[in-house]
């Protein structure tokens, strides 16, 4: 049991080490980067999904380099602005692309 627990340890750092390394390679200039770029993608996520005004679950969020790009589907501009509203009030959130489309 307990060498069984020490190999799942292991399995679990080395896939760690290699998505890691996989990220800084798409752009990113560290893993730090790359890591606070899946916090502030999952935090504008959270905030869209609380928010009753925005079709959380059908907004997609991606963040590269603190730059957050929204892309998906907006019933109304009012909610596509909300959204663009809610991604920039977050923390980290250095610039934002609305590619939002609308389509009611």
């Amino acid at each position: 049991m307990k060498h069984a627990r020490a190999l799942a340890f292991a399995v679990l750092t080395g896939l760690t080490l290699v998505s890691t390394g996989c990220a800084v390679m798409r752009g990113q200039t560290d893993a730090g980067t790359y890591v606070d770029d899946r916090t502030i993608t999952a935090a504008v996520k959270a905030k869209l999904i609380e928010d009753r005004t925005t079709g959380g679950l059908s907004i997609n969020v991606d963040t590269l380099n603190g730059a957050v790009a929204l892309s998906g589907f907006a019933k109304s501009s009012a909610e596509k602005q909300q959204a663009e509203n809610i991604a920039r009030s977050t923390r980290g959130v250095r610039e934002v692309r609305n590619n939002l489309v609308v389509r009611p």
